[in-house]
C-alpha cells in the first residue's frame, strides 16, 4: 500500500487512520508547494492534481474522506466504522457536515489569504468565510457536549476527519468560542498513534 501525502495537507486523515490501524504503508511525498502535483507521472495517477493518493495494489483511490471510509471497512476487525444502520448514518452525516460546513469555508479563506495571486484575493470572503465557520462551528460544539467521540462509545474514521479539519480551524484563529470542540481536539491528538498536527507538520517541509 503507498500513500502519496504532503505533510501539512488533509493526507492527515489518511496518515491518521493507517497509523491507527496499524497497516504497514510507503509513504510517498509530494511536495505540493513545488508543484509537484501537477508533475505528469502524478497527473497520470491523480488527473486532479491533488493529494493525498491511496494505492493498494492496482485499486487507486483520491479524496481523504473517501479513503479514510475504505480503509476501514477494509479492516473492520479494527471497528472504525459502526455497523449499526443509524450510527452509521450518524458518521456519514458529521463526515458530510465536515466536509461541506467546515472544510469549504476554511478553503475560502486559504485561497483568499495566500494560495491565490495577491491582485485575485477577496477580503470580503474571507471574512464571509469565517462568519460561515464559526456559525457551523457552533452547531458542531453543541453536539459535542458531553461527547468523547463523534459517534457511539468509541473512535471511528468521522475523528480523524473532524479533528484534523478543526486543528485546520484553530490555525485559522476560529475555535476560540468553541472551548468543547477545542478539548475534544486536543484529546483525539494525544492519542498514541495520533499524526503530526499542523504547526508541527508545517516546520516539518520548511513552512512554518
Amino acid at each position: 500500500m503507498k500513500l502519496y501525502e504532503f505533510a501539512p495537507t488533509r493526507s492527515i486523515r489518511v496518515r491518521w487512520a493507517l497509523q491507527e490501524l496499524g497497516v504497514e504503508f510507503e509513504s510517498i511525498s509530494v511536495n505540493v508547494a513545488a508543484g509537484e502535483t501537477h508533475r505528469p507521472e502524478y497527473l497520470a495517477i491523480n488527473p486532479a492534481g491533488k493529494i493525498p493518493t491511496l494505492v493498494d495494489g492496482d485499486f487507486v483511490l483520491t479524496e481523504s474522506a473517501a479513503i479514510v471510509m475504505y480503509l476501514a471497512e477494509k479492516y473492520p476487525q479494527h471497528r472504525l466504522l459502526p455497523t449499526d444502520l443509524k450510527q452509521r448514518a450518524e458518521l456519514n452525516r458529521w463526515m458530510l457536515f465536515t466536509v461541506t460546513e467546515l472544510e469549504q469555508p476554511l478553503w475560502r479563506i486559504a485561497r483568499h489569504s495566500f494560495i491565490y495571486p495577491e491582485e485575485q484575493r477577496l477580503a470580503g470572503d474571507v471574512e464571509i468565510a469565517s462568519r460561515e465557520f464559526r456559525q457551523m462551528a457552533a452547531v458542531l460544539e453543541q453536539h459535542m457536549r458531553g461527547r468523547e467521540f463523534v459517534v457511539g462509545d468509541h473512535v471511528t474514521v468521522a475523528d480523524f476527519v473532524l479533528a484534523y479539519t478543526l486543528d485546520w480551524g484553530n490555525e485559522a484563529q476560529l475555535l476560540d468560542e468553541c472551548p468543547t470542540l477545542l478539548s475534544y481536539m486536543k484529546s483525539m491528538y494525544e492519542r498514541p498513534r495520533a499524526p503530526m498536527r499542523i504547526a508541527a507538520a508545517l516546520a516539518s517541509v520548511g513552512m512554518a
